[in-house]
This record gives structure tokens, sequence and C-alpha cells, in this order.
């Protein structure tokens, strides 16, 4: 491969404590086909053997740099510091998270998509999230799709699902350069980063250029409880993301009545889930975090609609349980176990 000819891509991995899987993470650079790329590991004041790892893999390869945070950074504000790191001769950029890894042909392919489509700003593919293929909304051939059609597309109802997460796009570097900051930074809910933000800048670049994907599974995101994923499972986080998106690009990209009609869906399905929340204990965190952040977005709780949906949802365990009363109560064992297990760790 002549460097020359192909554009330099820079690999950004923001790590905290990723001693566990970082080495792997960073093999799967190596090994990559394509050859002109530099790799950024931004070290967030880890604990752990992090920092020791990278530097070793550093002195191996010239093409890798490390950096080393002097103060601790949140997630965003980590993310934006990770890519300001990389250089100004850079194309394009590929964020890697520290446990997740690419297989080798990944920069390759979405490099020659982005060179021979110079209207795309953002490369996708297939991803391998744990056992599963995702990323499987774009129909195939297709390559290149205008982005605000994709933008519209997506904020409707079972439209495609093609972001995946940060490792599975490649992004031309001078969108970065156009924004103050590439992650929005101020999205935050009761005290937790908007893990949207990536879908949000997504939706951002595409304004003013189109999406292309390649037909191949090229990345594996690894799922595990410790994750900062499991975090946002517990939380929901994803139905506030949603809701947070479709209010800032819907307006743009969807048609007034197609924008009222997915914006009632959206809050039906909010109030549902608030409904089953009111219904489970220990949940404080869970309503906190939501009570908070509609706040933010500009909507005000309707105590009626909430009573509503708490009646369906209640009315509808009651029927689950008429249908399905073994499982019911196996499920109802499960969780008064559970709670005598938190309270006698708690003593």
């Amino acid at each position: 491969m002549d460097s020359q000819v192909w554009p330099l891509v820079s690999v950004v991995t923001p790590v905290y404590n990723g001693e566990k899987h970082l080495a792997e993470c960073i093999e799967s650079v190596l090994a990559q086909t394509y050859e002109n790329w530099e790799y950024v590991i931004v070290n967030n004041c880890s604990t752990d053997r992090s920092l020791e790892i990278a530097q070793h893999y550093a002195q191996l390869d010239s093409r890798i740099r490390v950096h080393n945070n002097r103060e601790f950074l949140a997630l965003m504000q980590n993310w934006n510091h990770a890519l300001r790191q990389i250089s100004a001769a850079s194309k394009c950029f590929k964020v890697v998270h520290a446990d997740d890894w690419l297989f080798p042909e990944c920069i390759m392919e979405m490099v020659k998509v982005a060179e021979a489509n110079p209207s795309v700003g953002i490369v996708g593919s297939y991803v391998l999230e744990g056992i599963r293929v995702k990323c499987d909304g774009l129909p195939y051939p297709s390559t290149v799709v205008p982005g605000r059609e994709l933008c519209r597309l997506s904020l409707l109802r079972g439209g495609p699902y093609v972001f995946g997460s940060p490792t599975s796009l490649l992004i031309r570097s001078d969108r970065i350069q156009s924004r103050k900051t590439f992650y929005n930074e101020s999205s935050l809910y009761a005290g937790v980063s908007n893990i949207y933000a990536d879908v949000e800048a997504c939706y951002d670049v595409l304004q003013n250029s189109d999406f292309g994907f390649v037909h191949r599974v090229l990345t594996y995101t690894r799922l595990h409880d410790k994750s900062q994923t499991s975090i946002y499972q517990r939380l929901n986080t994803s139905i506030l993301g949603k809701l947070a998106v479709l209010t800032k690009y819907g307006p743009g990209c969807l048609g007034s009545k197609e924008y009222e009609e997915r914006l009632g869906q959206r809050m039906q399905g909010y109030y549902a889930f608030l409904g089953r929340t009111v219904l489970e204990r220990g949940k404080k965190e869970v309503w906190n975090y939501h009570r908070e952040g509609l706040k933010n977005l500009g909507f005000s709780l309707s105590w009626a609609k909430l009573a509503g949906a708490t009646i369906i949802e209640l009315y509808r365990k009651i029927v689950n349980y008429l249908l399905h009363p073994k499982a019911t109560a196996q499920s109802i064992i499960g969780f008064v176990r559970g709670t005598e297990s938190r309270k006698s760790l708690q003593r």
C-alpha cells in the first residue's frame, strides 16, 4: 500500500481502567490491512495498568501515541479531549472503545467508500454486538444514502438502525474542525452523560453530508455487566436520548404532521415506561433521572397521563398473572429473594 495515495486515518481510544481488554483492542488496530494510520490512546487517569499497557505498545510501533490526562474528565468531555489529540493531517477518524475491537479489513473497507464518494461524511457497517449482528437496517446493496433522508427515516417508527456506537463508524476529520465540540457535553441529566450524544453528532454531520455503508461485519462491541453500557441500560437512558434527538432534529427532517405523530408515539411509550417504573420498587434512581431529563427537554410531566399509564400497566400485570400464574409467582419469589439479599448486604 502506498501511504502517499491513501489518506491518514486517526484511530482514537479513550480509556479509563480498561486493562482487561485494552491489549486486544490495540492488537486489532495493529492487525489492520490498512497501514496509513495513527493511533492515539488517551488515558483518563486510570488506576489500573491501562497506561502501562498503552505505553508498551507505543514503544513497539511509532504510529501509536499515548496521551495521559492530568485530571479526570467526564465521559463526553474526555471523548472531545481525545479527538483534539489527532493530527492536523488526518482525513478521517475512528473511535474504538477500549473493550471493543476491529476486524482486520475494517479501516480499509470504510476508507474505500469514503474515498469513492466525497459527499460521504460518515461510513458505517454491520457490527457484531456480543453474539448478535446489529446495524442491519440499510437494505443491500445500498452503499450511499443522502444524509438528511437517512435522518428522516431513522426518526420515523421502524426506521433503519445504522449508527451503532462510535466504534462502528468512520467519520471525516474536518467534521471536528467545523464544530466547537464534536460530542455534546451539555446533555447531562441527573449527573449521567447522555449516551445518545454520539448519535446526536451523527445527525448533525448528516445534515450536510451523505452516509456510506459497508455490507460486512467490521467491528465488535463487547457487552458485559461492568461496562458503561450497563449503567445506561439500568437507567434506560436510550428512551430519553431518542426523545432528545427527535425534538432537536425532527422539526427539520420530518414534515409537521410526521413530527407531531412521531412525538405523540414517543411520549406514549415514555409514559408507559414511567407507569411501569411507578409500579416497581427500588426505582428511585431511574425516576429521578427521567423526571430531571424531561424537565431539561422542556416537557412538563402530566400527572393525569402518568396516572392513566400506571393504571394500564397495572391492568396488564394483572392480566399477565391470570394468564401465566406460575411464571408470575416465580418472578415475585425471585424479586423478594433479591430484595432480602440486598438488605443483608447492607447490614
